[in-house]
């Protein structure tokens, strides 16, 4: 593709479309609606694992749009927010889905938390959505309108909602149990690419990040999902929890054949 010449967003001289749809295993026509970019983001999410192996291997983590493409499209890998949502908005723009990037603050740790993730909201079919494949074990799994403030919206075995707070700010929020868990806030300031490097080099760096303390993998499925985390791995399934632990030596044949990874 020809380089963007807007410098808010990722940019990247080797993106191939085709390649990308291969990589997460996406057949048929691309539809501009939201039936389509639902299906474009689901097919991501089932196939692209939410993973912070190189963080734990102690790598930096380039925010390079080349370096993305290569990690995820040709070398089969997956990575965390900048990365998932970075490649996801290069199809956005290679298609012709306008967008922009928002700074979000984590909220599922206790005590105060910097605006360290990355969002995207799209225009499709006139209406604004929430796009965000990147937040692990509770990311949305389809885009999330702004419009319907206050609706419980259900994602397959998930429901979510979105609230306005008092900053007049969106509370990202996921039903777990019969309670509200808080998962992120966000405003809707269009934020540049470039903006995140720092948010970046505290995920990746600092002793306070949860991607330096824990080994996190996720990849959903249609029925829900399988996490690893620290020494074990947990299945969701409807809604069903089966948690196995494992020891240090068998992690590499874990995510081989529960995440098809290979490091």
């Amino acid at each position: 593709m020809e380089q963007s010449k807007n410098h808010n967003k990722i940019e990247t001289a080797s993106f191939d479309l085709q390649q990308y749809l291969d990589r997460i295993k996406f057949s048929g026509e691309i539809e501009l609606n939201i039936e389509g970019i639902t299906k474009l983001m689901r097919s991501q999410l089932f196939t692209v694992p939410f993973e912070n192996i190189d963080v734990q291997a102690g790598k930096v983590i380039s925010l390079n749009g080349d370096d993305i493409v290569n990690q995820i499209v040709n070398k089969n890998r997956g990575g965390y927010c900048y990365q998932i949502n970075g490649l996801f908005s290069l199809v956005l723009q290679e298609i012709g889905i306008p967008h922009y990037y928002v700074a979000a603050r984590p909220m599922v740790n206790p005590g105060q938390n910097p605006k360290t993730h990355l969002g995207i909201i799209a225009t499709i079919e006139d209406e604004e959505y929430l796009i965000d494949l990147g937040f692990g074990g509770n990311s949305i799994r389809k885009p999330l309108k702004l419009g319907d403030t206050g609706t419980e919206i259900q994602h397959d075995s998930d429901i979510f909602t979105l609230v306005k707070t008092e900053e007049n700010e969106f509370l990202l929020q996921v039903l777990i149990g019969k309670e509200w868990s808080n998962l992120y806030s966000f405003g809707l300031t269009p934020q540049r690419w470039i903006d995140f490097k720092p948010a970046n080099h505290y995920n990746y760096s600092h002793p306070d990040s949860v991607f330096v303390q824990n080994l996190i993998v996720v990849l959903q499925n249609p029925l829900g999902k399988k996490i690893v985390f620290k020494n074990a791995v947990k299945s969701v399934t409807n809604g069903t929890t089966e948690i196995v632990s494992f020891e240090d030596d068998q992690l590499e044949s874990i995510l081989e054949s529960e995440f098809n990874l290979k490091i």
